[in-house]
């Protein structure tokens, strides 16, 4: 008897061969084509994508045109003189651009804690009915025109608040330097300062940080929160271990949109501080500015070099809020959350 005939080797790789190697099988990509419908739609949405730029470019280049008299007349010194002297050519942004970035501080301060929690609240704890009424009413704090804010702050707020400043500043001045006030200890020692327009700025920014802080922390993976619940954790310690870490990119996003945001402020600033040309190193003490505050008041009475003055002033805020704004995008994008919502 002979031998059955053995059957012939299938090469390797072969798609019958059943021990194939499982990377070789690549997907075959499939491609739909597209209609004049997409074509169109693609289209208006690259000319609108391109469009923020254009519309970037076109602002920094107005700025930067009617900004060159100014930098013309005083070259560098507009970043370290302290005065605001256009006709005497003795002007600089040395005091006003400090003291934004102090009410900003001051802003996200107290806005930081506030916002988070409330995030947190909304996001984990709050029933449903009321998670949407709480929604609502964060979505209508960020609609109110920053002038009512401004409004309530010099003639609502800033009465009442007199007493806790002179409060902060009679017990701590003496061991936190920066809260002394030195001019008295008279009513109008404590108006009009630097503390009272973080404050007012701050209940501005809060809606902002709420809202994107939240929308973070409602992407956190089902998963892993029900992994976290499975090992016996609370729900605080679930918030803590998945919540927070998953959303800590968003958050810092959301954080530096809102100084941002406080950097450039304007009209509820101007309406609440008692304009000041000097450094502010003592922030319960009458006396405050910032850039933004600055335009507002100055550009009514502006002469040719005074308004090229502001708008160079208008300049270096508008490079260091997009500054502020590419940096929160960068930490968005290199965070979980971010990584998360980009595809």
């Amino acid at each position: 008897m002979t031998a059955a005939a053995e059957p012939a080797a299938t090469p390797a790789g072969a798609p019958g061969r059943p021990d194939r190697a499982p990377d070789t099988d690549v997907p075959r990509a499939i491609t739909a084509p597209a209609t004049p419908a997409d074509r169109v739609f693609r289209g208006v949405l690259r000319v609108a994508g391109f469009s923020v730029f254009a519309i970037m470019g076109l602002i920094a280049f107005f700025l930067i045109l009617r900004g060159t008299d100014a930098f013309r007349a005083v070259g560098w010194s507009f970043l370290t003189e302290q005065k605001w002297q256009t006709a005497a050519h003795n002007f600089g942004i040395a005091a006003v651009l400090p003291n934004g970035l102090l009410i900003a501080v001051i802003a996200l301060v107290i806005a930081v804690p506030v916002a988070l929690s409330t995030a947190i609240f909304i996001s984990e704890y709050a029933p449903p009915r009321l998670r949407g009424a709480l929604v609502s009413l964060i979505d209508l704090m960020a609609a109110i025109p920053s002038i009512v804010y401004g409004l309530w702050g010099l003639f609502f707020l800033q009465p009442r608040i007199v007493g806790f400043v002179r409060w902060l500043a009679n017990h701590l001045g003496e061991y936190i330097p920066f809260l002394k006030v030195r001019t008295g200890d008279i009513g109008t020692s404590y108006t009009s300062s630097t503390f009272i327009a973080g404050v007012v700025v701050s209940l501005m920014i809060i809606p902002i940080i709420t809202s994107l802080s939240r929308e973070v922390f409602s992407q956190a993976p089902q998963g892993e929160r029900e992994g976290a619940y499975a090992l016996g954790s609370t729900r605080w310690g679930m918030v803590r271990t998945v919540v927070l870490p998953f959303g800590k990119g968003g958050v810092i996003g959301a954080v530096m949109l809102g100084f941002g945001r406080a950097m450039g402020e304007t009209i509820a600033v101007a309406l609440i501080i008692s304009p000041s040309f000097k450094t502010i190193t003592h922030i319960l003490e009458n006396g405050a500015n910032s850039i933004s505050a600055l335009i507002a008041l100055r550009f009514g009475e502006s002469d040719k070099l005074s308004l090229s003055a502001l708008m160079a002033a208008g300049l270096v805020l508008f490079a260091l809020t997009l500054v502020v704004n590419v940096a929160a995008g960068f930490v968005i994008n290199r965070s979980r959350s971010g990584a998360s919502t980009a595809d």
